[in-house]
This record gives structure tokens, sequence and C-alpha cells, in this order.
């Protein structure tokens, strides 16, 4: 094993940490960790980190509903629509994307370089809701709003969540947190509990979608692999019981801010060549 990988799987330790202290957010680390250290194919990676932030979710969402602060009402509400529209993605719209989309001068836009380049915005998204404070998020839940348009405007954004999850494999809690605080009306302590709920449904049926077509999967590396970020994440969920999680979010929005301008910045690099 070289070195890179075994720093690879101390990545994976710490990425399922950050998924049990936060809810949320860590699941952000695990296609740039699959890509950089185990050189796995962009979209291999999307594949693969959606089993395995499904699974490691399911892990740390185990605490939060021991305290019963998981709402699997809004959680299913929001969970259906996604499911579709993450299994729609991977098993249609992803297969559809041309490997060479288009020249941008000298530079072939491959399939990759645009998943990665998505990918990167939504690591620099993700961070400025990681970083953005609690007393401003829940600032914006103020208001009160019908019944029926909960559950349409919860429903319609798990849709697009679904969508975009199935696009670059990411969790997306940082999309579901603040839709859950304002339209469903849930603390942030409720929110970031559900979105793991929603997260591990929609992650796992959009890795289905994988399932059956030409791409060999290594079942034993994400076995493995997902050990580490399973064992992780229950260190974090340990962990959140001593240290306050809001704390903490705005310092790892500020290195998934880097990480999201490095991912941005290799992909033009690496297009150039």
């Amino acid at each position: 094993m070289e070195l890179i990988q075994i720093f690879g799987y101390v990545a994976a330790v710490f990425m399922g940490g950050v998924l049990g202290l936060i809810g949320g957010g860590g699941s952000i680390l695990t296609v740039p960790i699959l890509v950089y250290l185990f050189k796995t194919p962009p979209v291999l990676a999307t594949a693969y980190s959606l089993f395995i932030v499904g699974l490691t979710s399911i892990f740390g969402m185990a605490g939060y509903i021991k305290a019963r602060l998981v709402n699997f009402k809004v959680g299913i509400i929001f969970s259906i629509p996604a499911m579709i529209g993450v299994f729609s993605s991977r098993k249609f719209i992803v297969p559809a994307i041309p490997k060479h989309l288009f020249h941008l001068g000298s530079v072939d836009i491959t399939k990759d370089m645009a998943i990665m380049g998505l990918f990167a915005i939504m690591m620099v998204l993700a961070s400025f809701s990681m970083i953005k404070s609690k007393k401003e998020k829940e600032d914006t839940g103020h208001g009160e709003v019908s019944e029926l348009k909960k559950i349409v405007m919860v429903s319609a954004e798990g849709l697009i969540v679904g969508i975009l999850t199935g696009l670059v494999g990411a969790g997306g809690g940082f999309l579901v947190i603040p839709v859950l605080v304002i339209f469903a009306g849930l603390d942030m302590k409720e929110a970031v509990a559900t979105s793991l709920l929603v997260i591990s449904i929609k992650s796992l049926f959009g890795f289905m979608g994988d399932l059956g077509g030409d791409r060999q999967l290594d079942w034993m590396f994400l076995g493995g692999f997902s050990v580490f970020t399973i064992v992780g994440a229950l260190l974090g969920t340990w962990v959140s019981k001593f240290v306050s999680s809001e704390k903490l979010k705005p310092a790892f929005g500020w290195f998934v801010l880097v990480m999201g301008i490095f991912v941005l910045l290799n992909t033009g690099i690496s297009g150039g060549h």
C-alpha cells in the first residue's frame, strides 16, 4: 500500500468524523479523496461517493435518532422526490453526457472536467453555508408558511437536490438544511439530524442507478473505505457530546472553501494540458 493511500484512509476517517460531528458537509470531501488520493476516475468516484456517503450517514444518524431529533415525516417528504431525482440523474442523465463536450479555445472540455468543475462550485457554495453563522441561518426561517406550501417547496427542493446529488455524488446537506429550517420549520438541531436521513436515503437510492450497467465496481475497496468512514462517523457522533458542532462548522467551512478552489484550479490546469 502506497503512502498516499494510507493518507487517503486517514482522510476517510476524517470525512466520516465531520459527517458525524456536524451532521453534513463531510460528504463533500469524499469525491476529492477518491479522485486525488486513490486516482479514481471522476464519474466512478461520484458513484462510489453515493454508496459511501449513504452508508456512513446511517451510522452518523444513529445518535440523533436516540436523541429523538430526526423528523421522519419531513425527511420522507423530502426524500421521495430526491430519490426520483438522484436515480434519474445516475441512470439517464450522467450516462447521456458525452465524454467530450466542446472546445474552449485549445482546451477540450470533457465530461470528467465538467463534473469536477460543477463539484468544485458545489464545494464553494457549501463552504459559504457552513461559514455563515447559526443565528443568520435561523433568522431566515422566521415567518409563517402554509402547510401546503411547506410540502410543495420541500418536495421541489428535494427533486433539485436529488438531481445535483446524482451529478456530483455529494450528499447536499448544505442545500437540505436551509430548506428544512425555512420551509419545514425545523430548528437547526432537528434539521441537521433529519438531513442525515435524507442524505442516506437518496444517496443509496442513487447508487442503485449505477448498478446493472457496464461500469465495474470494486466492492472490496468500497467496503474497506466505508469501514473507515463509519468509524469516523461514530467517533464524530461521540465527540459531538462534548464539543459544539456549530463552533467547529465555520472553521471546516473555510477548509472546504480552500479545497473547492483547489479542485477548481486543478480542473482548469489539467484541462489546459
